[in-house]
């Protein structure tokens, strides 16, 4: 199972949306797509889980694509390097 980041999303972005447009690459796992907390848009990323052949294509396919009127960014999510957690 591969994490891919998608960003530069439109505020009406949706999950149901990033599902249809991801399932044309294969099962999409589970969506957590980042919302503001008093407005409930998007807050133009989130996540998706898909098996990592899928998740290539979906990344090869979709990376810099225009969605809703906006150039998306695809790619595998990223470790924070570094990055120990907590507060200091």
């Amino acid at each position: 199972m591969k994490k891919v980041f998608v960003g530069s999303l439109p505020p009406s972005t949706t999950e149901e949306s990033l599902q249809t447009l991801f399932s044309q690459y294969g099962k999409v796992r589970s969506i957590k797509l980042v919302k503001d907390l008093f407005s409930g848009n998007c807050k133009g990323f989130g996540f998706l889980e898909m098996e990592g052949h899928e998740a290539r294509a979906a990344i090869a396919g979709l990376d810099g694509k225009s969605f809703e009127g906006n150039l998306i960014k695809v790619k595998f999510e990223e470790e924070k390097k570094g990055f120990k957690g907590g507060r200091r």
